[in-house]
């Protein structure tokens, strides 16, 4: 049974996804047990004590730089024995101490489809923003590993939505969040920690 260990920052929607996946046994060899946050105002955090799953605030704000947090970060995660990281709406870009600890074994969604509309600065609604301000007409969500460059790592699955002509960033969001994140992100998990995902070339590949 591998440890599954969740980064968030901000209302948990996805890990609430993953709690309700495992809930379900949608999660096979893999038992979430721990959620670490970057803010003990994260509501992220309470679903998680719902849930029964001990969680730990390790701020931003009480470090002087990215690469102090992140070494604090990677001792919690050797604490807690880690076996995979999920970044569930985690607003941090971890240095490269951790992906480096951790190479192929930390897993992030974003919300389009790289390489379109990610990198540093891409998050959030500005991601909508920028996808409806360049007319696709089809959008959705990236699974993918974590490397040291921001939404560069090796892609696990993508999921598509059709773009409505009357969306706004906020319609499409949720679009993407409910038919794809909410979805894929635990099929991802499971694929990972039932051994069904293999890299070669920089690049992953799922057994289906």
């Amino acid at each position: 049974m591998k440890n599954i260990v969740v980064l968030v920052s901000g209302g948990g929607t996805n890990l609430q996804a993953l709690i309700d996946a495992e809930k379900r046994g949608e999660i096979r060899n893999g038992k979430i047990t721990c959620v670490i946050s970057s803010k003990d105002s994260a509501y992220a955090i309470e679903r998680a004590a719902l849930a029964g799953i001990p969680s730990v605030v390790i701020p931003r704000a009480a470090f002087p730089d990215n690469r102090s947090y992140s070494q604090e970060i990677l001792r919690e995660l050797q604490k807690q024995k880690a076996d995979l990281i999920v970044l569930a709406g985690f607003m941090i870009i971890l240095d490269e101490c951790v992906t480096r600890a951790y190479p192929y074994q930390i897993i992030n969604v974003h919300p389009a489809l790289i390489p379109s509309f990610c990198g540093e600065g891409f998050y959030g609604l500005r991601v909508h923003e920028k996808a409806l301000e360049y007319g696709v007409k089809v959008s959705g969500a990236t699974i993918h590993f974590v490397n040291e460059k921001a939404d560069a790592g090796a892609i696990i699955m993508q999921g598509t939505v059709a773009v409505e002509n009357d969306d706004t960033p906020q319609t499409l969001q949720r679009r993407i969040m409910e038919n794809v994140e909410w979805k894929l992100l635990p099929r991802a998990v499971s694929l990972f920690c039932e051994g069904r995902i293999s890299v070669r070339d920089g690049k992953a590949y799922v057994d289906l």
